[in-house]
């Protein structure tokens, strides 16, 4: 997904003078090369100092530019918080702050690489809307979305490499705001957002061997949550399915079970995601999933039994 960001904007700054890049101790390579060669001008790096990121897109908003905060996304988001809350949403600035390697992508670095919580953090934030694409040509779309956008500070949340494209054959096209159907299904409806995504597709492998086809969904734009799309989901599907790499607390999970209640949704609501615990694991992501139990074998056996 970092190349498809990075290739992307660079196409578009082309054509948009105003679009800049303000990144936090991240090198020039691979694609994000690219943009620094044609636009060195409009790439900033302001080195290890997240704030300054964010104070510097704060400033370029408010002289009518285009600018992205780009970094790893613990480090784009937690560290400098106080900024983005005060700089980016109290001001109410177009600014897209880029979280690259969101959840638990970077297993391998332990607890200060991993941002299993961001999600319920931001979306407590006023102004702040968040995007979460499952694959590079979702990410493509809310790229697009985020340079066109002049109302208020956007969190693109984003996995990092090797993610394959999920959406290809995408029943819906993608719409911010808006929850979008990736597949048919009658007998269950499985809800996702980001690189995670896969797993849903997994499941469904399963459900066909039991002669069951599930409905999948993408959960793209997480705040505003597309309520309406919801509504009609309650009034289909006897079993929603939820799978998040983030807390429980907060995220998809959350969202559902309180809309369930709002629209008066009583049948199945099963989440998968990470658990109100840190996991001391410094393995690869399966690894960790395992801990948290939405690895896939973890989800395969309780559909098996469950469903």
């Amino acid at each position: 997904m970092r190349n498809k960001f990075s290739e992307t904007l660079a196409k578009i700054a082309n054509k948009n003078k105003k679009i800049y890049i303000v990144v936090s101790d991240i090198s020039p390579a691979g694609k994000m090369e690219t943009f620094q060669k044609k636009h060195s001008k409009r790439f900033i790096n302001v080195g290890v100092a997240e704030q300054t990121m964010i104070g510097v897109c704060a400033g370029l908003a408010a002289s009518n530019k285009i600018p992205f905060a780009y970094t790893i996304a613990t480090f784009s988001l937690f560290r400098p918080f106080e900024m983005v809350r005060d700089d980016l949403c109290y001001q109410n600035l177009p600014v897209t702050i880029v979280g690259m390697g969101a959840g638990t992508i970077y297993s391998t670095l332990g607890g200060t690489h991993l941002t299993q919580e961001d999600i319920s953090i931001v979306r407590s934030l006023p102004n702040m809307k968040i995007l979460a694409p499952c694959d590079p040509l979702e990410l493509e779309q809310c790229i697009k979305y985020c340079v066109q956008n002049k109302n208020g500070p956007i969190y693109l949340r984003m996995g990092k490499s090797g993610e394959k494209n999920l959406t290809s054959d995408a029943l819906e096209k993608w719409q911010f705001g808006k929850i979008r159907k990736i597949k048919n299904g009658s007998h269950f409806c499985i809800l996702s957002y980001g690189p995670i995504m896969k797993k849903a597709f997994e499941i469904n492998e399963i459900l066909k061997n039991k002669n069951k086809s599930s409905a999948i969904y993408s959960c793209h734009t997480l705040k505003p949550f597309d309520e309406e799309k919801i509504k009609k989901i309650f009034q289909t599907f006897k079993t929603i399915i939820t799978i998040e790499d983030h807390s429980l607390i907060g995220g998809l999970g959350n969202i559902i079970q309180q809309l369930a209640y709002k629209f008066k949704f009583n049948k199945k609501i099963i989440s998968f995601g990470l658990k109100d615990k840190f996991m001391h694991v410094y393995g690869d992501q399966e690894n960790l999933f395992e801990k948290h139990k939405i690895s896939s074998k973890y989800i395969k056996n309780y559909i098996k039994k469950n469903l």
